[in-house]
């Protein structure tokens, strides 16, 4: 074992090599599509075959479940990310129940997912665009650090007792680095692994996160409870947004041409269209978005930690993980397996899998089985993540891959904190149960209505040989 392991690593390393001194674009003939009077319109770029990649490894006789993680900048970009995520949810946990202990509403909680909306959809656009025309490494870099400085603004908020308008202000401010991290993490990804890696790398991405999702509510828990406040699970965070900065700036800046032209409303608008011209996208995105907005149960976790279930802040923290646990086992079996035969049947599946979970959790009243359904909720939810991210990958063309991303994180990262204030305010008006319930029928509803209107994302079948060779996704200029 040990001695094929070596030989693949020397065979992964003159590949590597020769990346350096010999790059290439693959080109194909442009695409002729009629227009409405039957004539042809403007040729357009084919996206799949215009986006430049770095030139694939020897193919394995095999499917490698590790291929990945074997380029060097892709597991420095994991492990960052992995440290950086742990502290982000470290700092959930705290500061859900700081607030929680503070108030006893809510609606204060709500309010923590609505302070980090509002910068997510005035600035994500902006952000998307500048991430085509910026060096998304860098760019990345800067948002940890003005991440980094929210964190320890809520540690001195949390050490002083200061009012809970300094939380919303500092959360506020990550709200603003996140709204620029979003695009960046979504373009730089794909520049650190060969094409033909992409489902692969998603499926790694997707396993860190959870992993880290995993691992910080439960530390964020046992921080609270050993320091008996959340002063510093604030100042972990921070430390963890620098250490991912750390080694970003170990990584081979990669290759990067700047998008054309300037910040008018017709470039940064060019992300949506692209996205409103590609029908499985448009689906996909669809139901992740209602999913997370309707069927997130996560916000409200602290109620059902200390007044439902009556856990306390151990327990909070083991209820946050349980999804991620569930996800994490859910990613690991799909990269141990041979590539999804029918991708867009386990999507519509997995997303309604998501809502009944969600049901079952809000009716129960047993912490064991709160756990299974909330692993359950995670191990749904990793299925629509994996697709989602892969087809974002290969239809996207690498110039618009900040503007394209810009739109993922407005729709998906703000439906995260815009559920929270959904769940939130209606628990505030109908209870922390009926809430819940009612989101989980929500999204089955979703799920049926999307199958409906889009029916060619069931029919969707393994992702690199549905896409290979064809793009669904109109130009920008012609989608709109």
């Amino acid at each position: 074992m040990l001695l094929f392991q070596r030989k693949n690593g020397d065979r992964w390393r003159t590949a590597r090599r020769a990346e350096h001194t010999t790059r290439y674009r693959v080109t194909t003939p442009p695409i002729h599509r009629p227009d409405a009077s039957g004539g042809d319109a403007p040729t357009v770029p084919d996206p799949l075959a215009t986006a430049t990649a770095p030139a694939a490894p020897p193919t394995p006789a095999t499917h490698d479940p590790y291929a990945a993680l074997r380029v060097p900048d892709f597991r420095r970009y994991l492990i960052g990310n992995l440290v950086a995520t742990i502290g982000t949810q470290m700092q959930t946990v705290a500061v859900g129940w700081e607030l929680y202990e503070r108030t006893h509403s809510p609606l204060a909680l709500g309010g923590v997912g609505l302070v980090q909306v509002l910068p997510v959809f005035a600035l994500t656009l902006p952000a998307g665009h500048l991430a085509d025309r910026m060096e998304r490494r860098r760019l990345l870099m800067l948002s940890l650090g003005l991440l980094a400085l929210a964190s320890l603004g809520l540690a001195a908020a949390s050490w002083t007792h200061a009012s809970v308008f300094w939380f919303y202000a500092c959360l506020f401010v990550a709200g603003v680095a996140r709204a620029f991290q979003g695009p960046a993490k979504e373009a730089l990804a794909p520049q650190l692994v060969p094409r033909a890696l992409y489902a692969n790398s998603s499926t790694w991405r997707s396993s860190s996160w959870q992993l880290a999702s995993v691992v910080g509510p439960s530390l964020g828990g046992l921080v609270i409870a050993a320091f008996h406040g959340a002063t510093v699970a604030y100042v972990l965070d921070a430390s963890a947004a620098i250490v991912f900065i750390g080694l970003l700036a170990a990584i081979a800046r990669p290759d990067f041409t700047p998008s054309a032209g300037g910040a008018t409303l017709h470039s940064l608008l060019e992300g949506i269209r692209f996205v409103r011209g590609t029908k499985v996208i448009l689906a996909a995105i669809t139901l992740d978005l209602f999913a997370v907005l309707l069927g997130g149960a996560t916000t409200l976790l602290p109620i059902f930690a200390k007044d439902i279930l009556r856990v306390g802040p151990t327990g909070l923290g083991c209820l946050l993980a349980a999804p991620s646990v569930g996800a994490l086992v859910m990613a690991l079996t799909l990269a141990h397996r041979p590539p999804m035969r029918r991708a867009g049947r386990a999507l519509v599946l997995s997303v309604a899998g998501f809502g009944a979970a969600t049901i079952v959790f809000g009716l129960s009243r047993s912490f064991w089985l709160s756990l299974v359904a909330l692993f359950l909720t995670g191990a749904f939810d990793n299925v629509s993540v994996v697709v989602r991210s892969t087809l974002f990958q290969l239809l996207t063309p690498d110039e618009m891959r900040g503007r394209v991303g810009a739109v993922n994180s407005f729709f998906i990262g703000g439906s995260n904190e815009l559920g929270g204030f959904e769940s939130g305010a209606v628990a505030q008006l109908v209870g922390p149960t009926a809430s819940v319930v009612l989101g989980g029928i929500g999204t089955i509803l979703v799920v049926a209505v999307v199958a409906r209107l889009w029916p060619e994302i069931a029919r969707l079948g393994p992702l690199n040989e549905s896409l290979a060779g064809r793009s669904e996704a109109a130009s920008p200029g012609a989608a709109a």
